[in-house]
C-alpha cells in the first residue's frame, strides 16, 4: 500500500509488473544479485531511484532471498530515503535487527487477514519458517476455539480505528498450544485521497507468549483447590473417626453380653468388621489431606522394599516381571513404615493396571545429593541428602494433558468404575506429610517413572527415644484391669460415654467432662483429689487438648497425658513443650486398645 502510494499508482496496476520497470536503469544496476544457493540470504541495503508517475523518488531497499524446493523467492523491504544516503541504509538495517530480535512476535496482516510479514519470534512460536508462514491466513495458526474471537476483534478494530491499540487473548496452534496476548495496531491510517485503492486497513499485531503465566495461575488455583479439599477431607475424616469410635466401642460392649455361639454375637461382629473397613477409607482421606497420625521410625528403606517384594510379586501377577535394584551407601530415613509400604503398593498397583498385556516394573533405591533447590511437582526440594525409591514401569504412560492432575483426589485416568482416584492422592499426601518429595515423568507407550525422595536422617543411626511416642503401647498380659483416677475430656458425647463406661468396667475411677474449661473447673474444685491420668481429645471447641495440657501442668506438673484424636495436626506437635509426658491413641479404637494404652501408661516407671 505504501509502495503504491510512492509510485502514485493503484496496487492492481503494480501487481504483475517486473520490478526493474519500477526503478531507473542506473538504480537496478546497483542492486546486488545473489545466486540463491543459500537457504536464506539477505542483500546489503542500497539506495535506489523509484520511477513514479510524479517523478523519481529515492528509496532504501533490502532484498531477501529464500531458497526452497529448487525455487528462489525474494522479498523487498523499502523505506523512503528522506535522510542522507549514508544514514538510511544503516537506519533500515538497525530497524530490521530490532524487529527480528524482539522477544515478542510481530506480524503484519493485510485487509483479508493474511500474513504479509512476521519476525523470527512469531515463527518460533509456531516452529515454522518465515517463508511458510507469510501468505497464510492468520486463522490457520489460531486455535479454532478462538476463531470467532480473533475475527471479531480484527473487524471491530478495522471498523472503528481507535486511537489506541486493542488487546485480547487467544491461543496459537503449533507443535503445542500457546496462550498469547494479541495487541492490534494499524500500520497507517487510510487517506481519502489515497490512490492505492485499498478498501481495508493493513494491521500489525504484537504477540506476547503468556503460556507460562497461565500455567502458574492454574497451579496456584489447583493448589488452593487442593488445600480446600484437604481441609474439608480432614474435617470429615475427623468427624467420621468419632462416629466409628463410638460404633466400634459399643459393639465391644454388646459382644461382652453374648457368647460366640449366639446369633446376635455374629450380627454385632459383622457391624464391627464393617466399621473397621470404614476406618481404612477414612485413613485414605486423612492421607491425602496430610492429617493422618504417623508413627515415624528410623529405618533402612532397603529392608522395607525387600520385605515387600514377595507381596508385590503376588499383586503384580505372572505377566509382570518385578526387578529390584538396591543402591549402596543409603542413608537412613525417618518415616512411618506402614505408610511407606502403602506408597510403594499404590504405585505398584497403578503400574500393573498400566500394563494389561504384561511388562516390567523396576524398583530402584539410591542415594541422591543436591547442592541447589530442585523443582518437583510444584514443590521446591531444598538442598541436602536424600534416599530415593524409584519405580519405573513399561506401561502405556500418562497423557500429557492428564499429568498435571494425577495427584488430585478423585481424578482417575482409568476406565469408569476401575478406580476411585484416591490412590495417587494418598501417595502424595503421605509423602508430603513425611517431609518428602515426589517427581513423575511419563512417555506415551513407553512407561512412567515415579521418584520418591525422603530426607536423610541426620540423627544417630540407632533411633533415639523421642519425647512424643505416637506408638500404641501394648502389654502381653491378658489382664487389662487396673486402678487409678482418670480425668476424661471428650466433646463427642458418644465417644465420651463409651470410653468412660469401658474404663470403669476395667476398675478405674473415671471423671468425664465435655470440654477443656469443664476439666479446669473440676481440677480447681478438687485440688487435693489425686488424678493419675488425663485423657483428652486434641480438637475441641473453646479449648483444645494442647492448651488444656499447658494449663493443667501449672497445678499438676507430673500428670501423665494421653491424647486422643482422629488426626494429629502439625501445629499440635509444634506447640507441645519439650519434656511433655504424653502418649497418643488414634481414633477409631476399641475397648482392648483403650485398656491396653491406659494400663501401659499407668504402669510406666519412667514415663519421660
Amino acid at each position: 500500500r505504501t509502495f503504491a502510494r510512492w509510485l502514485g499508482m493503484k496496487r492492481s496496476e503494480i501487481v504483475g509488473t517486473l520490478y526493474r520497470e519500477l526503478f531507473t536503469d542506473a538504480s537496478c544496476d546497483s542492486l546486488p544479485m545473489i545466486d540463491g544457493l543459500g537457504r536464506f540470504m539477505r542483500s546489503p541495503t542500497v539506495l535506489m531511484a523509484l520511477d513514479g508517475r510524479e517523478g523519481s523518488r529515492q528509496v532504501a531497499v533490502q532484498q531477501i532471498f529464500i531458497r526452497e524446493d529448487w525455487r528462489t523467492y525474494s522479498a523487498f523491504f523499502a523505506e523512503s530515503a528522506s535522510l542522507s544516503s549514508q544514514t538510511v541504509p544503516d537506519k533500515i538495517s538497525h530497524f530490521m535487527r530490532i524487529v527480528e530480535n524482539a522477544p515478542l512476535g510481530i506480524l503484519a496482516i493485510d485487509e483479508t487477514a493474511h500474513i504479509t510479514f512476521c519476525n523470527s519470534a512469531f515463527c518460533a512460536f509456531l516452529n515454522e519458517t518465515q517463508h511458510k508462514v507469510i501468505g497464510k491466513a492468520l486463522l490457520t495458526y489460531i486455535d479454532e476455539r478462538y476463531h470467532d474471537v480473533v475475527s471479531d476483534h480484527l473487524q471491530e478494530y478495522t471498523a472503528t480505528q481507535p486511537q489506541t491499540g486493542k488487546m485480547f487473548e487467544a491461543a496459537l496452534m503449533g507443535e503445542e498450544s500457546r496462550s498469547v496476548l494479541f495487541y492490534i495496531g494499524a500500520l497507517e491510517r487510510p487517506s481519502l485521497n489515497d490512490p492505492s485503492g485499498v478498501t481495508g486497513v493493513p494491521l500489525v499485531l504484537y504477540v506476547i507468549d503468556v503460556t507460562q503465566n497461565r500455567r502458574l495461575e492454574e497451579q496456584l488455583t489447583q493448589s488452593q483447590k487442593m488445600q480446600a479439599i484437604g481441609q474439608l477431607a480432614g474435617s470429615i475424616a475427623h468427624d467420621f473417626n468419632n462416629l466409628l469410635t463410638a460404633m466400634i466401642g459399643y459393639c465391644d460392649l454388646l459382644l461382652g453380653r453374648y457368647s460366640p455361639a449366639d446369633q446376635s454375637f455374629t450380627d454385632v461382629m459383622q457391624i464391627k468388621q464393617n466399621a473397621n473397613r470404614a476406618s481404612h477409607l477414612v485413613r485414605q482421606l486423612l492421607a491425602f489431606s496430610r492429617k493422618q497420625t504417623l508413627q515415624p521410625k528410623v529405618l533402612d528403606i532397603t529392608d522395607i522394599v525387600s520385605e515387600l517384594s514377595a507381596l508385590l510379586q503376588r499383586l503384580l501377577g505372572v505377566k509382570i516381571d518385578l526387578r529390584i535394584t538396591y543402591g549402596r551407601d543409603l542413608r537412613l530415613v525417618r518415616v512411618d513404615p506402614i505408610q511407606l509400604e502403602q506408597v510403594i503398593i499404590n504405585i505398584s498397583v497403578n503400574a500393573r493396571d498400566a500394563m494389561p498385556d504384561g511388562g516390567a516394573l523396576t524398583i530402584k533405591t539410591y542415594a541422591y545429593k543436591t547442592i541447589k533447590s530442585v523443582l518437583t511437582e510444584g514443590d521446591i526440594m531444598p538442598p541436602g541428602q536424600y534416599t530415593v525409591v524409584e519405580m519405573q514401569d513399561t506401561g502405556i504412560g500418562i497423557k500429557a494433558k492428564d499429568l498435571p492432575y494425577i495427584f488430585d483426589p478423585f481424578y482417575s485416568t482409568k476406565q469408569k468404575g476401575a478406580g476411585t482416584g484416591l490412590g495417587l492422592a494418598t501417595v502424595y499426601g503421605i509423602v508430603k506429610q513425611t517431609g518428602g518429595f515426589i517427581k513423575v515423568s511419563s512417555i506415551k507407550d513407553k512407561g512412567t517413572t515415579f521418584s520418591v525422595f525422603f530426607p536423610a536422617y541426620e540423627g544417630h543411626e540407632q533411633p533415639e527415644r523421642t519425647t512424643y511416642d505416637f506408638s500404641v503401647s501394648r502389654t502381653l498380659s491378658r489382664d487389662l484391669t487396673g486402678t487409678g483416677t482418670i480425668l476424661l475430656v471428650e466433646d463427642e458425647e458418644a465417644v465420651r460415654l463409651f470410653s468412660a463406661r469401658a474404663l470403669r468396667n476395667k476398675g478405674y475411677t473415671v471423671v468425664d467432662v465435655e470440654d477443656g474449661e469443664a476439666a479446669l473447673t473440676y481440677l480447681q474444685a478438687h485440688l487435693n483429689d489425686p488424678i493419675d491420668l488425663l485423657i483428652t481429645d486434641v480438637m475441641m471447641p473453646k479449648m483444645d487438648g494442647p492448651t488444656l495440657m499447658k494449663e493443667v501442668r501449672k497445678t499438676h506438673p507430673d500428670l501423665k497425658v494421653i491424647f486422643v484424636s482422629g488426626y494429629t495436626q502439625d501445629k499440635f506437635r509444634q506447640d507441645l513443650g519439650q519434656g511433655a509426658h504424653l502418649q497418643f491413641l488414634s481414633k477409631p479404637f476399641d475397648i482392648k486398645e483403650l485398656a491396653e494404652k491406659v494400663k501401659g501408661v499407668l504402669g510406666m516407671k519412667n514415663f519421660s
